[in-house]
């Protein structure tokens, strides 16, 4: 039952408002003038309010902003026996709901009624939904920001201005001109998000924080997207870590360290490593396969540096001719070549400040080794078609899966520049040579891709996990994303399987390239030994004697000592 109050100085009109809507089943109070009306609705609720816009010596205007003060979600229907476009309009503009004409006829009423009904409880429905919606935000720890897609933040929790820097009365202005003590790199990746409307998760990022000092966030960004189809911004969630990474830094077992997946021992040593070089100016060489995870490597350092709020300009310098990559790196002015009419503005250039990645660079010609060589020494380069030097305040981390002392000996690349990029050189070792990342990476990839195609795949068949930990991984990590991406594509069950897995998984023999261990020699006591210590793993006791998994089967068929061990 509805408590609806109907205010107005006529005597027969609040007896026919009440008849007609008491037959209804609604509870009706009535007023006869601004004061009475004005300390009903001061001491009770109402669901709807009738007034008239004449009301004695005061208006129907008057009591509608009294009324709006009080309670403003409450609809108020105006009535009129003069209507008056000038005053319909006044009071539409104050909050009034409706308009009704006398003499009022029974079905306009009741009509009327019903919308305003419908109205004041999508209103409550709302107002319980913000205030479920606040209580939530308030409760979760993590920080949590919501923007529009003009960048200008809708929402945020108290969390937000803790972690972030970012306080609640930012709502409603850009969240570009909000100072905060951060190197901002969440607002990068917010901008990423709305740029390609798409998530993003950014693992173990250092926050350069004024104030807390070694302050190590995940972020996680997504798109809000509404029923019908529609972008209409993103929200972020932001996760303090500091604690946990300072715990798995002193145990030596991080699992991730910023985008990098993995706790093997080499993994271990290369993420101190990037620690220790992250401040230091210096170049540094990337060295490992192809799908190893250089570039990775080469934003963990730039991003945990102190030139993190500045550009990471990347270059790949195979896949342009000698010609093209000039003009790349270093720009050129307009008439410097045939089709160049303009200046165009070089990568170098472009990372002033920050950070400039040369991937492969082995690949470099001979007249541009020459050229970077001089960017090295001297810090300055020239324009195509232009003599006047322009400084170069950036930092260089180059990578590649060439053996550039091989090129050095072959006369294929300079030695001095191949010492001046050497200063500091990462290895990254080949996936299999860390085969017990090789699940946390598959998991890993099953998280991202179950995301990406709406997916809910949450187990690898125990056969795949022995097919993953026998395979020699020559394509590396890269290999093992494009192999659970293919599963992922053709799946229609919640577990990768072996016949989900490319063809040649299956039909390529797996290689152990490490072994040095001469197979014939492997008798019945040194299988029988290995496969006690592994516990009757028959992956791990073939990784103990240098051997693939497969002779492992042969033999203990061969030499009929299953029973014995298992």
């Amino acid at each position: 039952m509805s408590k609806i109050l109907v205010v107005d100085d006529e005597e027969s009109i609040r007896f026919t408002f009440e008849s007609f809507l008491s037959d209804k089943g609604h509870e009706v109070v009535t007023a006869a003038n601004f004061d009475d009306a004005l300390r009903i609705i001061s001491g009770a609720e109402f669901d709807i309010i009738f007034m008239d816009i004449v009301l004695g010596g005061k208006t129907g205007i008057d009591l509608l902003k009294e009324t709006k003060n009080i309670n403003s979600r409450c609809p108020v229907v105006m009535i009129t026996g003069y209507p008056n476009v000038e005053t319909a309009s006044e009071a539409l503009r104050l909050g009034a709901f409706d308009y009704i004409f006398k003499p009022v006829k029974q079905e306009t009423l009741i009509h009327t009624t019903n919308m305003a009904l419908k109205y004041n409880f999508l209103q409550s429905e709302n107002e319980k939904y913000r205030l479920n919606l606040e209580a939530i935000f308030r409760s979760v720890k993590d920080a949590i920001i919501t923007i529009d897609k003009d960048m200008f933040i809708l929402e945020v929790n108290e969390a937000a201005e803790k972690i972030c820097g970012v306080p609640r009365d930012a709502i409603g202005k850009s969240i570009e001109t909000i100072q905060t003590v951060c190197n901002c790199h969440c607002l990068d990746t917010l901008k990423e998000t709305i740029r390609n409307k798409h998530g993003l998760e950014v693992l173990h990022a250092e926050c350069g924080h004024s104030v807390r000092h070694k302050q190590v966030v995940t972020l996680n960004t997504s798109p809000l997207i509404s029923r019908k189809g529609e972008f209409n911004g993103a929200v972020m969630v932001v996760r303090d870590e500091t604690r946990l990474n300072e715990l798995e830094r002193d145990l030596g077992e991080r699992r991730r360290f910023h985008n990098i997946i993995g706790q093997n021992r080499q993994m271990q040593k290369i993420y101190s490593l990037i620690e220790d070089l992250a401040d230091v100016q210096t170049t540094v060489l990337i060295s490992g396969e192809s799908g190893t995870g250089k570039e990775l490597v080469a934003e963990a350092i730039h991003y945990k540096g102190n030139r993190r709020s500045k550009s990471l300009v990347k270059v790949n310098c195979s896949a342009l001719s000698e010609h093209l990559l000039e003009s790349e790196l270093f720009g050129h002015v307009k008439g410097a070549f045939t089709g160049a009419d303009r200046d165009k503005t070089g990568r170098f250039q472009m990372a002033e400040g920050g950070t400039i990645f040369l991937d492969e660079i082995g690949d470099l010609a001979p007249p541009m080794q020459l050229r970077l060589l001089r960017v090295l020494q001297d810090k300055v380069f020239e324009r195509v078609g232009d003599s006047t030097p322009i400084k170069a305040d950036v930092r260089i981390i180059a990578a590649t899966n060439r053996d550039l002392s091989k090129k050095v000996r072959r006369g294929e690349f300079r030695e001095d520049l191949y010492y001046r990029l050497k200063v500091v050189e990462i290895l990254l070792p080949p996936l299999r040579e860390r085969r017990d990342d090789i699940m946390m990476l598959a998991d890993y990839f099953i998280q991202i891709f179950n995301e990406k195609f709406n997916k809910k795949v949450s187990a690898i068949s125990e056969n795949v996990k022995k097919i993953f930990l026998d395979y020699s991984w020559p394509g590396n990590i890269r290999e093992l994303e494009h192999a659970l991406e293919h599963a992922f594509v053709i799946a229609r069950q919640n577990a990768i399987t072996v016949d989900l897995l490319p063809k040649n998984f299956i039909d390529q023999p797996v290689k152990n390239q490490s072994s040095s261990i001469d197979e014939v020699a492997i008798g019945p006591e040194a299988l029988i030994d290995a496969l006690k210590k592994a516990g009757g793993n028959k992956s791990k006791a073939a990784r103990l004697l240098g051997i693939n998994v497969r002779t492992i089967y042969r033999k203990i068929e061969k030499y009929n000592i299953e029973s014995e061990i298992l």
